[in-house]
């Protein structure tokens, strides 16, 4: 069997796990197998056609669906807001003006995917690179904790009472271009989208709370998005013979990220990055020796 049941559900909860978490989704997915010796799916990953393109394709919708309900309030009134926004052909609103700050922030990470994903995908999505980038990850991360830390005496306008509120004030449309542009790294296995996305938003002027929340809302449709895109490999021949297997995945990978961002949206109320920080560099120096060496 290419893909067992077992290492479907395992892949499933990594991917739940590491796509909110600063941690990178692909780097892991590269990396377990390795560890693991699972060889047969080590080997597919780099391919521009392998059964494992089908199983990321579910993984990754069962997470952007995760991530809507969990806020699925919001999203509600996002897209209302878009819609009062167009009808109006004006923004009044922080749910307007927030909508159209996603919509900029998604373009860049959605046309380079679209134009280069496989290209970076067969290049960097080997266990040796997935390390190294994850090393440098880790360092991406130190960096924005420092400037957070240093930045911790510049308080929050408490007279804005949600997130949306000191999103809005905060954010401008170019900020939420450098922001989305900053989220093409994580095309290379290794680096997070979640992770380049906060720390942007650190040096864009948000909070801890408030760049993890616009991470999060980021994610939905670019992550929705690349799925659909890929569904062919899904429904076609990369999928033949572990359906059954995609589906135990994604329900996995659905549990793990509902409450994996459960628990980041509480977690970056009063926490900061340098834990994922100090994880990134750790494992990525153990999986670069322990490749080195034969493993």
């Amino acid at each position: 069997m290419i893909l067992t049941y077992f290492q479907a559900i395992i892949l499933g909860i990594i991917q739940g796990i590491t796509e909110p978490f600063p941690m990178s989704s692909l780097g892991h997915n590269v990396l377990i197998p390795q560890l693991l010796g699972w060889h047969n799916i080590v080997t597919s990953e780099p391919k521009s056609e392998s059964f494992f393109l089908a199983f990321l394709v579910a993984l990754h919708v069962a997470t952007a669906l995760a991530l809507f309900i969990f806020y699925r309030k919001t999203w509600i009134k996002l897209i209302r807001a878009f819609f009062s926004s167009v009808k109006q052909r004006q923004i009044k609103t922080p749910y307007e003006k927030l909508i159209w700050l996603l919509i900029i922030a998604t373009i860049p990470a959605g046309l380079t995917g679209l134009l280069f994903e496989r290209i970076l995908r067969t290049q960097f999505a080997k266990p040796m690179a997935a390390a190294v980038f994850l090393v440098v990850n880790g360092i991406i991360l130190f960096i924005g904790d420092k400037y957070a830390t240093v930045q911790a005496q510049k308080k929050r306008d408490y007279n804005l009472q949600s997130t949306v509120e000191h999103t809005s004030a905060a954010m401008s449309k170019t900020r939420a271009g450098i922001i989305g542009t900053a989220q093409v790294l994580a095309l290379i296995a290794g680096i997070s989208r979640s992770g380049v996305t906060m720390v942007s938003g650190l040096f864009s002027g948000l909070d801890y709370q408030d760049s993890a929340r616009f991470s999060f809302l980021l994610a939905t449709p670019i992550i929705f998005a690349a799925g659909i895109y890929k569904l062919p490999d899904l429904i076609g021949v990369n999928g033949n013979g572990i359906r059954g297997q995609i589906l135990v995945g994604a329900v996995a990978a659905f549990i793990a990220a509902y409450f994996s961002v459960r628990f980041l949206d509480k977690y970056f109320r009063t926490n900061r990055l340098r834990p994922f920080a100090i994880y990134s560099v750790v494992f990525g120096l153990f999986m670069v020796a322990f490749i080195a060496f034969g493993g």
